[in-house]
């Protein structure tokens, strides 16, 4: 790549886990000259290491790793590893929908199937950042019951104790926020996630409930639109 770095580029730190030694390489010197500094482990133990040692910006997972996958290394990160609420992308030879969804369900952001170009990891990479670091334009705390949402922090309570939120939950909600109490069209969400049918977003969905409703199957504050799609409803 000539000239500058992107800007999402700059300062970013990466971890990339993939036990192919050759990808790694590659990985690790593509995303380099991108601008990036990039870290690589072979395996999950290592993975684990790495994140206790240092702070990153991003999170590249293989699935298929001998010993603990990268399904079960992101359901560990997310619930009591260091930088849980790192954006991971995971990286997997297996294409299917029920695999795409599992990743998802366990907190992953982005999902690339093996063979691919680094140019695409590049700008999903890229793409994900800049979501993540974007403030949206209205930042009033909403109320949701015991629980509240910052959009413009990115954050939610229950009880005044912090939630934990991945970074594609919390630019799913901070969407919904924008447009409280009006219904946001499913496939016009969908085309913001790794899924154009529409199933991660569910997915989210279903991830969300669990942290801001009484009763999740029964939902007050976010709301199922039939034939639209999903609506923040706060107090």
């Amino acid at each position: 790549m000539n000239g500058q770095p992107p800007s999402a580029a700059r300062d970013r730190h990466l971890l990339v886990v993939d036990d192919d030694n050759r990808i790694r390489a590659l990985l690790k010197e593509y995303l380099a000259r991108a601008g990036f500094r990039v870290s690589v482990a072979a395996d999950a133990a290592a993975a684990r290491r790495m994140l206790a040692m240092f702070d990153f910006d991003l999170l590249v997972f293989d699935v298929m790793m001998p010993g603990e996958d990268g399904f079960a290394l992101t359901e560990w990160l997310r619930k009591s590893g260091p930088s849980k609420a790192a954006p991971v992308l995971m990286l997997t030879a297996r294409d299917s929908a029920t695999d795409r969804i599992e990743g998802l369900r366990l907190g992953a952001d982005d999902y690339l199937p093996k063979p691919f170009e680094p140019e695409e990891l590049l700008l999903r990479i890229e793409a994900i950042l800049r979501r993540a670091g974007a403030q949206p334009q209205a930042a009033e705390r909403l109320t949701l019951g015991r629980c509240s949402f910052d959009p413009g922090r990115g954050e939610l309570s229950r009880d005044e104790e912090p939630v934990r939120l991945t970074e594609a939950e919390t630019r799913l909600l901070r969407r919904l926020a924008a447009n409280a109490h009006a219904p946001v069209d499913r496939i016009e969400l969908a085309r913001e996630t790794a899924d154009p049918s529409g199933r991660a977003v569910d997915v989210q969905v279903t991830r969300l409930r669990r942290k801001i409703e009484a009763d999740p199957k029964a939902p007050r504050y976010l709301q199922t639109v039939r034939g639209i799609g999903y609506m923040l409803a706060p107090d």
